[in-house]
């Protein structure tokens, strides 16, 4: 029951992640087979926020039920998440100066130590929490979870070390990070960001496009609005994960300890 289980948690994740690449890369796979989209998201984004409940759901249910299957205290293991996800959504209400965040680096850190899964759901419900807490709550939510999602499940794929190592891989990380999830962002509002816009602008998506048309213009269109902010971002992670990285994952590598955690290696180490 418990591998069933692990392996529905794993293929709620593939399903989930593969509806949102689809969704980010809408543009590009209209501009590949000739497609023209209604100018409208209204129908992918409660779609998408459907598919992420139900996956963090079962995913929940797979740590659980492994936790139990290990006698690990899988009460512990679900409260664990849910604290660190409460203090992570906390941190949104620490200033931050032009993109830069503080929380990146738990999510980071959570996925790395307790491994793939864990990281995903680390990540997408800290958003969700703290779209909550800060009223933040629109179209973009389901996008933000997948994209914080997804980073928590890398951070599960990062090889082990320790000390400096950990810190300069981390740092590393998270600066690669700070660029692509603004990258990914943008790219839920870009196609339809200026409708009757002139393809002679050069900055936006329209019909028509050809696949190579729309890499360029969304290239214009990220070194015109997004580099020096999502710069800012990747430059605010790596150096708290330079300055915090090590002694927050040896914190955490002791309530794993306690916990017997045991990730699952079919997901939280890639091929």
């Amino acid at each position: 029951m418990s591998r069933l289980a692990r392996l529905l948690g794993v293929a709620s994740v593939v399903l989930a992640s593969l509806g949102g690449v689809s969704a980010f890369l809408a543009p590009f796979l209209f501009a590949a087979f000739g497609v023209e989209p209604a100018r409208s998201s209204a129908m992918v984004v409660p779609l998408l926020f459907a598919l992420l409940a139900v996956v963090s759901l079962v995913v929940l249910t797979s740590e659980f039920a492994a936790a139990q299957q290990t006698r690990e205290d899988a009460a512990r293991v679900v409260a664990l998440l849910a604290v660190l996800v409460a203090i992570d959504a906390a941190l949104r209400f620490v200033p931050s100066l032009v993109g830069a965040s503080p929380i990146f680096l738990l999510m980071m850190a959570s996925g790395y130590v307790f491994g793939a899964r864990f990281g995903f759901l680390m990540g997408a419900l800290t958003l969700l929490l703290s779209a909550a807490l800060t009223g933040g709550i629109g179209p973009w939510l389901p996008y933000q979870m997948l994209c914080a999602g997804w980073l928590g499940l890398s951070a599960g794929w990062l090889p082990r070390t320790s000390g400096w190592r950990r810190r300069l891989l981390l740092a590393s990380f998270g600066a690669f990070w700070g660029f692509l999830f603004g990258a990914l962002m943008n790219l839920w509002f870009w196609p339809f960001a200026a409708p009757g816009v002139s393809e002679s602008a050069g900055l936006y998506w329209t019909p028509g496009m050809t696949v190579g048309e729309t890499l360029r213009a969304y290239g214009r269109f990220y070194l015109a609005t997004s580099l020096v902010f999502d710069g800012t971002r990747a430059l605010g992670n790596a150096l708290l994960a330079l300055l915090l990285a090590d002694p927050l994952c040896a914190v955490l590598e002791r309530w794993r300890t306690r916990l017997a955690w045991q990730p699952w290696q079919a997901m939280d180490e890639p091929a």
